[in-house]
């Protein structure tokens, strides 16, 4: 039976390209457009599932994620 989850992508350009992470899974990939670097973590993220253990997706799944802004005083 598949089931649909739902994650959290941050998508960041490095120089020429763009890195994507899953913070809840601690997963990354990349790729040459904003569009790119999303599919490949689409796909590694589906990629894990098939392929880890029940232990390891339970360790890696979280409770809880919260993505805010925060302000810093920066010198």
């Amino acid at each position: 039976m598949t089931q649909v989850r739902q994650f959290t992508a941050l998508i960041e350009r490095e120089e020429e390209m763009y890195v994507a992470l899953c913070p809840e899974l601690d997963i990354a990939s990349q790729g040459s457009t904003i569009q790119e670097a999303r599919g490949n973590l689409v796909e590694a993220i589906e990629l894990f599932f098939e392929t880890a253990s029940p232990d390891e997706i339970e360790t890696r799944l979280p409770g809880e994620v919260y993505v805010t802004p925060i302000e810093v005083r920066v010198a």
